[in-house]
């Protein structure tokens, strides 16, 4: 099993305490060293299921085609239509998908083309599934252009244990759905925001794998919105 690098810090971290705790229980003896030794046990393999990056590979369909695959691991707990983004004009519909502690945390880029911006927003500690997350709550936030041409947004949302974001992303990095991109630490949320013209391929309460699970589907007469391929969208200044 592989580990995401984000989580070398905390896994040896882990394995020091283990160490300490094994070894203050056997010079305490008796019950402490099972108390101990256990505790410390526990908490490493916590963080090391926490940390797995197991091996995923996207379908075809979202690789080289118009397909959109889920950037996390989780639970599909909103679908939610009629929002605004000041990157895609008109309607906009938003998958949210919550991880619990035991999901793999690892985040996967949802669809094939070219990071348009990225900025990182500080921001409260909501509980992930709370409706008001995805405004309030620190976030990083992704705008991208799928081979099609539409405009996509993808967010890490932190929730109430989850204190720390992280992402490689660039502006002009030249991306394929499925690939790794970033992790939350110890629960979380993330969003995925779409055109109107996008339609959703899971419902409420579906349980998704990043970057496995179809999540969506692009029209393919997106290819032509414009003369160059490029949907519509509203130009904003982006803090990388």
């Amino acid at each position: 099993m592989s580990f995401a690098p984000e989580g070398y810090p905390l896994i040896g971290g882990a394995a020091t305490l283990t160490l300490f705790l094994g070894g203050l229980g056997a010079w305490l003896g008796g019950l402490w060293l099972v108390l101990l030794g256990g505790l410390g046990i526990l908490a490493l393999g916590f963080t090391i299921w926490f940390f797995r990056d197991p091996e995923r590979h996207a379908p075809d369909a979202a690789r080289t085609g118009f397909a959109l695959v889920a950037p996390a691991d989780g639970k599909v707990v909103e679908l939610v239509e009629n929002e605004t983004s000041d990157f895609i004009d008109g309607p906009v519909r938003r998958c949210s998908i919550f991880l619990s502690p035991l999901n793999v945390h690892v985040n996967r880029v949802p669809a094939t083309g070219t990071i348009a911006w990225t900025r990182y927003v500080p921001g409260d500690y909501l509980v992930a599934w709370h409706p008001k997350a995805s405004e309030k709550n620190e976030r990083s936030e992704v705008g991208m252009h799928h081979t099609s041409g539409i405009p996509i947004v993808f967010k890490q949302i932190a929730g109430a244990v989850a204190r720390r974001i992280e992402f490689t992303l660039h502006e002009g990095q030249e991306v394929e759905a499925g690939a790794r991109y970033g992790i939350v630490k110890f629960g979380s949320r993330m969003d995925v925001l779409v055109p109107a013209s996008v339609e959703w391929a899971i419902d409420v309460g579906t349980r998704v794998r990043s970057g496995e699970t179809i999540i969506g589907h692009v029209p393919t007469s997106s290819a032509s919105t414009s003369p160059d391929g490029a949907a519509s969208t509203r130009s904003r200044d982006v803090a990388a």
